[in-house]
């Protein structure tokens, strides 16, 4: 007896220890929240072009677009949608410029979570002589050093929050008897990537991703009911591209009427209220973009309500 209950103790204890390890091979899959990168301010002296020509502002603003998508992290919003949505908005259309609350009307109508907004406020390099003397004999040299500096705001775009507000400032510097001052004159990319501020530029992007990192933790995800269909099911707007996977279960919200802060107008967001929940039945609509659920509770939900994790 004494045998058979240390051999049923053995079992649970294995299959306990199974279930944990197994349990940690299954990582749930990240869902990926939207991210809107607004072309950047450029404060610098314009003196200095990116190699395909774009102003720096410009070349900023693609480079950290481009470095999100390779995290693989996000869906990120392409350049021309967002300018798109700023031409339609008059005043966005005529002014130009972008601040913390136009980005999150603009972010919102695009359906982001987070909007970044930045300027760049040192781009250039600097030459310098270096002298000294050995043995009566005078020696020269030459220090070029290159700095790149970016000032960005993260906005959830829901509540108009500025998350966080960041600098980020970086110089690559090198010393030689012959260093050529032509450091802006690129052919192509690689040649940006191996000069001075190609490297600072590329430090400085790494940095912000890191930073967005952070920022994004702080931003619940979210998506949209797109279409109801005549089977009763709904299409929300999040799919296997965004990290969304068959059997997840969200809760549906609808957001009542917007808040304005009487004194500045700023909108302070709405309230939402949970008018049911759906389970994902097919995740890959519209080649993963997109997603089909059943409606597990709740009746009368509308194209436009709220989705979001329970």
């Amino acid at each position: 007896m004494r045998k058979l209950a240390l051999a049923i103790l053995f079992v649970f204890i294995a299959v306990s220890f199974h279930s944990v390890f197994a349990g940690e091979d299954k990582k749930p899959q990240q869902l990926k929240k939207r991210v809107a990168v607004f072309k950047c301010e450029d404060k610098t002296a314009h003196v200095y072009h990116w190699w395909n020509g774009q102003p720096v502002g410009d070349g900023m603003s693609d480079m950290l677009t481009t470095a999100l998508v390779k995290s693989g992290k996000y869906r990120v919003v392409e350049r021309q949608q967002i300018e798109d949505v700023v031409m339609k908005e008059q005043a966005l259309g005529q002014s130009g410029a972008i601040t913390s609350e136009s980005a999150a009307k603009v972010g919102k109508l695009l359906g982001v979570e987070l909007a970044i907004v930045g300027s760049v406020t040192e781009y250039g390099s600097k030459e310098s002589e270096k002298g000294g003397r050995m043995s009566g004999i005078g020696l020269g040299g030459k220090k070029m050093s290159a700095t790149v500096a970016i000032d960005v705001r993260f906005i959830n775009t829901t509540t108009g929050e500025v998350l966080q507000a960041e600098s980020v400032r970086k110089e690559k510097s090198s010393t030689g008897l012959s260093i050529s001052t032509n450091t802006f004159d690129f052919k192509d990319e690689k040649g940006f990537d191996e000069s001075l501020v190609g490297k600072a530029t590329r430090e400085a992007v790494d940095e912000l991703v890191t930073k967005i990192d952070a920022a994004a933790v702080k931003v619940p995800w979210s998506a949209k009911i797109a279409k109801l269909t005549a089977d009763g099911s709904v299409i929300i707007n999040a799919g296997a591209e965004g990290g969304v996977q068959v059997g997840d279960s969200f809760v549906v919200y609808r957001a009542g009427e917007e808040v304005i802060d009487p004194d500045t107008g700023e909108s302070l967001g709405s309230e939402e209220t949970a008018v049911g929940k759906i389970e994902v039945l097919d995740n890959n609509v519209g080649k993963g973009k997109a997603s089909k659920c059943k409606v597990t509770s709740g009746l009368g939900l509308k194209e436009g309500d709220i989705v979001r994790l329970k």
